[in-house]
C-alpha cells in the first residue's frame, strides 16, 4: 500500500469523475463481446520454426500473466462451441481441413510482415483468425490481437478475457525498419541491470507493438563493466542475438572505431574482434558504423575498413548488411563519401544512417543513390542537450529532471516522425534506458502506420500494460499525455501539473494492483516529481522576492545585517520541505524502480555511471532560487572596502529582475522570464549542466543565446533609454538595424555591457533589438560568446 493519500477537495472530485468514467466504460464493454475464457488455440504446421513455437507462447503467456487463464493447445478443431484462436499463413488454404477465410491477393495480409485478424462464427462456434503473410506477420498479428483484448485477473471479482466485438482488420507496415537500441553498457541508466529474462520480455513487448529490430552495442563495455551487470557483456550480446532469432527480429550492432585506423596493429585487432563476434552470433543482420560519433577517422580510411568487415561478416551471415553514418564528418569528408559511391558503386554497402550530427535527412536522401537505403537514428531518450530538445522547457525541469528522465512525449515525437520519416526506410532509435518506453511504442506504432491516432496508441499502451481493470484505457492514456503537457511553458503558471498529479493519484487508489508494474511506477514517479518541483519553484521564487525587498532597503549602516537577513530568507528552502508526504512517496518510488527495473536515480543508493544519466534524485532539491549565488556574492561584497561600492552591488542584485517602472528585464532563454524575446535557442538549457549539475552560478547565467532578438513597445517617446546586457564575450548590438557603440563593455561572466539608445529611435514608442554573431568558429562552443540577460532601462 502506498503512502497515505490526503483527500483534498480537488482529489475527491477527480476520484468521483474518474470512477464514473470507469463505470460507464465497463458497462459498455459488457454490451458486446467475445468471451475467450474457455478458448483454445491451433496453429498451421506450415508456420516455420521458431515462430511456430514463439507466437503461441507469446499469446498464451501474456494472457496468463494478466488473467490467470492459460488457453490450451487444441491440436485440432475442438467440438462444441469452444472459441478458437486459429493461426495460419496467408498461403494456407485450409487449417486442419477447415477453409481459412479468403484473403485479398493484393491486401496487406500478403505483404511482408502483414496480417489479417478476422472473427468468424460457424454453427455458434467463434473463431478469431490470425492470418500472417509470413512468420513476422504471424507475430505482429498476435501482438495486434493482444493489444485489443480486455484482460484482468479480477474484474468485478472474476477473471476477464474478452474481445470487445467482431474484427476484420488487415495491416502491413509502412516502413521496413522499426527498431530500438538496447545497449547493455555502463552508460545506460537501466539496461545494464537487466537479466537475460528481462531483455527477452522487453524485446517481446517491443514486437507486440510492431518493432522488428534491436540494436546492441558489442565491444565497448568489455573493459569497463557496470557493477550492475548480471552476466558479462560478451555473453549478453550473444544472448540478445538468440532472443532476436526467437522473435524473428533483426539484430543490429553499433560498432564505432575509436582508434586511429591507420594503426595497422589496432586495425587488425579490431577486425579479429569483429570476426570472432560474427562467428559466435546465431543471428546478425546489420552492422552500423557511426562515421565520426565517436571516432575521428577520414572516410578514406573508414570505407576500406568497412569493406573488409563486410567480407568477414558474410562468411558467417551471408545476408547481413553493412551501414555507415556521416555523423561528425565535415563538408570535405561528406563530399568524399558521395564521390566514392559514384565512382566505386560499392555493393557491400547497404545504406546510410542519419543521427545527431549528421547532414540534413532530406539532403542525405537526395544525394544518396537510389540503390542505397536510408535509416534514421533518432534520439528519443533525452530532452535537453540532444537532437530533439523539449521546446520551451522550463529551467526548473532542466536543472532537476535534467537530460534523461522519464520522458513520454507522444505528440512531439509523432510530429518529429512525420517530418523526417518520408526521407527514410525506417528507424532504429537511440535509447539509454527504460525511461523512454512510451516513446519507443509511439515510434514503433507510427513506423507501422504513420496515420495512427496518437491517443489511440496511448490507449493500446494502457490497455496492454495496465489491464482492463482500469475500465477505460482512455483515462490512463490521458494521464500519460498529461505528463507531456506538464513540460509546456512556464512551470509556475502551468496549473495542469497539479491536475495531472491528481489524475495519477486517483488512478493509484483505483488500481493498487499495479504498484509493482515498473511502467506504472515510472509514470506515477514523473507526475509526483513534477508536482513537487512546481511547489518548490513557487515557494523558492517567492522567498527570493522577499529577500530582494530586504536588499532594496539597504543603507550604509546596515549592509551586513541586510545580507544576513536576505540570506536567511532564501535559505529557508534548505530546511523546508514543501510537501513532506509527497517527497517521501517520490523517494519510495525511486527505490521501487531500482528494484523492479534497475532504474538508477540516486548516486548514493544505485551506483549509476554518472549523475547526468537520469539520476534525478540527486537534483530533486537543487535550488530553484539564487540562494547559492547570493551566498557567494555576499562573500565578495563583504571583502569590498568601499561601503558605496557594497551598497551599489546590493542595489543591482535587488533590482536584477525588477528594474523599476518603465524599465524591462528579460532572461533571454527562460520560458518564464523572457516575454519580449522572439528567438528560441535550439537547446537553451545546454549549459544547465555545469559542475556535474551542481553549478552555483546565477540561474539566468546558466541559460543563454548567441544572437537573441527582442521587440519593445509602449515606450515613452520623451524618455532616454539604456540597454544593458549580461553574458560573456562579445555582444554586437543593433537597435532598429543600427549598430550602436557601447559606453560600458566588459566581457567577463556576469558583468555588464551598456549602450545609450538614441532618442530618434524611440520616438515611435517601440524598438527592435538584435545582435550580430561574432566570428568565433575557431573557438569551442563552450568558449563562444553568450548573452543571458537583457535590460531596457528608462533613465530618470
Amino acid at each position: 500500500m502506498h503512502a497515505r493519500t490526503r483527500f483534498v477537495p480537488q482529489l475527491k472530485y477527480a476520484f468521483c469523475f474518474i470512477f464514473l468514467l470507469i463505470a460507464i466504460s465497463s458497462a459498455q464493454s459488457i454490451a458486446q463481446h467475445i468471451d475467450l475464457k474457455t478458448a483454445s488455440w491451433i496453429i498451421s504446421p506450415n508456420v516455420p520454426s521458431p515462430m511456430k513455437e514463439t507466437a503461441p507462447a507469446v499469446l498464451t503467456e501474456e494472457i496468463a500473466k494478466r488473467t490467470g487463464i492459460r488457453i490450451k493447445n487444441g491440436n485440432s478443431w475442438p467440438k462444441g462451441n469452444v472459441p478458437v484462436i486459429a493461426i495460419a499463413l496467408a498461403s494456407d488454404k485450409t487449417l486442419f481441413n477447415r477453409n481459412i477465410p479468403a484473403v485479398n491477393s493484393s491486401g496487406p495480409e500478403t505483404k511482408p510482415e502483414g496480417f489479417r485478424i478476422v472473427t468468424e462464427v460457424n454453427n455458434g462456434a467463434k473463431t478469431i483468425w490470425i492470418i500472417g503473410a509470413d512468420a513476422r506477420g504471424i507475430l505482429f498479428g498476435t501482438g495486434y490481437l493482444l493489444r485489443q483484448l480486455k484482460m484482468s485477473q479480477a474484474f468485478m471479482g472474476k477473471p476477464l478475457l474478452e474481445l470487445a466485438g467482431p474484427l476484420n482488420v488487415a495491416s502491413s507496415p509502412a516502413y521496413a525498419i522499426r527498431g530500438h537500441q538496447l545497449g547493455y553498457r555502463s552508460t545506460a541508466n537501466t539496461y545494464d541491470a537487466w537479466s537475460v529474462a528481462q531483455f527477452d520480455q522487453y524485446i517481446r513487448e517491443l514486437a507486440i507493438f510492431g518493432s522488428n529490430a534491436v540494436e546492441g552495442i558489442p565491444f565497448h563495455e568489455d573493459d569497463k563493466p557496470s557493477p550492475h551487470f548480471k552476466i558479462p557483456a560478451r555473453e549478453m550480446r550473444i544472448r540478445m542475438s538468440e532472443i532476436c532469432r526467437k522473435y524473428d527480429m533483426d539484430y543490429w550492432v553499433w560498432t564505432p572505431a575509436t582508434f586511429e585506423l591507420k594503426d595497422p596493429a589496432k586495425r587488425q585487432a579490431e577486425l579479429d574482434l569483429h570476426e570472432q563476434f560474427y562467428k559466435e552470433c546465431p543471428r546478425l543482420n546489420h552492422i552500423f558504423f557511426p562515421g565520426g560519433d565517436p571516432g575521428d577517422n577520414h572516410p578514406s580510411e573508414v570505407l576500406p575498413f568497412l569493406r573488409e568487415l563486410q567480407a568477414k561478416l558474410v562468411k558467417y551471415h551471408p545476408k547481413a548488411k553493412m551501414w555507415i553514418s556521416l555523423q561528425g564528418f565535415d563538408t570535405e569528408q561528406i563530399d568524399y563519401f558521395y564521390k566514392y559511391l559514384e565512382t566505386e558503386k560499392p555493393t557491400w554497402l547497404q545504406g546510410v544512417v542519419s543521427g545527431p550530427g549528421s547532414p540534413p535527412m532530406a539532403e542525405t536522401r537526395y544525394r544518396l543513390p537510389k540503390q542505397y537505403q536510408h535509416r534514421q537514428y533518432p534520439d528519443i531518450t533525452h530532452q535537453v542537450r540532444c537532437e530533439f530538445p523539449v521546446e520551451k522547457f522550463d529551467q526548473a525541469y532542466a536543472l532537476t529532471l535534467g537530460r534523461e528522465s522519464v520522458n513520454p512525449r507522444p505528440y512531439a515525437f509523432a510530429k518529429i516522425h512525420a517530418k523526417y520519416a518520408p526521407f527514410t526506410d525506417g528507424f532504429v532509435s537511440y535509447s539509454d534506458g527504460s525511461h523512454d518506453d512510451v516513446n519507443k511504442v509511439l515510434w514503433s506504432m507510427r513506423g507501422w502506420d504513420p496515420q495512427m491516432d496518437v491517443h489511440r496508441i496511448m490507449e493500446e499502451y494502457a490497455n496492454f500494460f495496465f489491464s482492463a481493470s482500469l475500465g477505460a484505457p482512455s483515462i490512463a492514456a490521458s494521464a500519460i499525455e498529461g505528463l507531456e503537457q506538464n513540460w509546456k511553458g512556464p512551470l509556475a503558471e502551468n496549473g495542469a501539473v497539479e491536475m495531472t498529479y491528481l489524475h495519477w493519484r486517483v488512478l493509484r487508489r483505483v488500481e493498487e494492483g499495479l504498484e509493482n508494474n515498473w511502467r506504472w511506477q515510472m509514470l506515477v514517479f514523473r507526475a509526483y516529481y513534477d508536482q513537487y518541483t512546481r511547489l518548490r519553484l513557487i515557494y523558492e521564487q517567492d522567498l527570493e522576492k522577499q529577500a530582494n525587498v530586504v536588499l532594496d532597503a539597504a543603507n550604509r549602516g546596515n549592509i551586513i545585517q541586510v545580507m544576513d537577513t536576505a540570506l536567511a530568507i532564501v535559505n529557508k528552502a534548505n530546511n523546508h520541505v514543501v510537501d513532506r508526504d509527497l517527497y517521501k512517496e517520490i523517494v519510495d518510488l525511486s527505490d521501487a524502480l531500482y528494484k523492479s527495473i534497475g532504474l538508477q536515480t540516486s548516486t548514493q543508493k544505485h551506483t549509476p555511471r554518472n549523475p547526468e544519466r537520469g539520476v534525478v534524485m540527486d537534483f530533486i532539491n537543487y535550488p530553484l532560487n539564487n540562494r547559492w549565488w547570493l551566498a557567494d556574492e555576499f562573500e565578495k561584497i563583504k571583502k569590498m572596502t568601499s561601503p558605496d561600492e557594497q551598497l551599489a552591488r546590493l542595489k543591482t542584485i535587488a533590482s536584477w529582475e525588477n528594474p523599476g517602472p518603465g524599465s524591462y528585464y528579460d532572461d533571454v532563454s527562460s520560458v518564464a522570464k523572457g516575454p519580449r524575446v522572439k528567438t528560441v535557442s535550439d537547446d537553451a538549457t545546454d549549459v544547465a549542466w555545469w559542475d556535474n549539475g551542481m553549478s552555483r552560478k546565477r540561474l539566468s547565467t546558466q541559460l543563454f543565446q548567441r544572437e537573441p532578438a527582442l521587440d519593445y513597445d509602449n515606450l515613452d517617446p520623451r524618455a532616454r533609454y539604456t540597454i544593458r546586457v549580461a553574458g560573456e564575450g562579445d555582444a554586437l548590438l543593433r537597435v532598429d538595424g543600427y549598430r550602436l557603440s557601447p559606453v560600458i563593455y566588459s566581457k567577463e561572466p556576469e558583468t555588464f555591457k551598456e549602450w545609450i539608445v538614441p532618442l530618434s529611435l524611440t520616438q515611435d514608442g517601440k524598438i527592435s533589438v538584435t545582435f550580430d554573431g561574432p566570428e568565433e568558429s575557431q573557438l569551442n562552443w563552450r568558449k563562444q560568446s553568450k548573452i543571458s540577460d537583457i535590460w531596457l532601462l528608462k533613465q530618470p
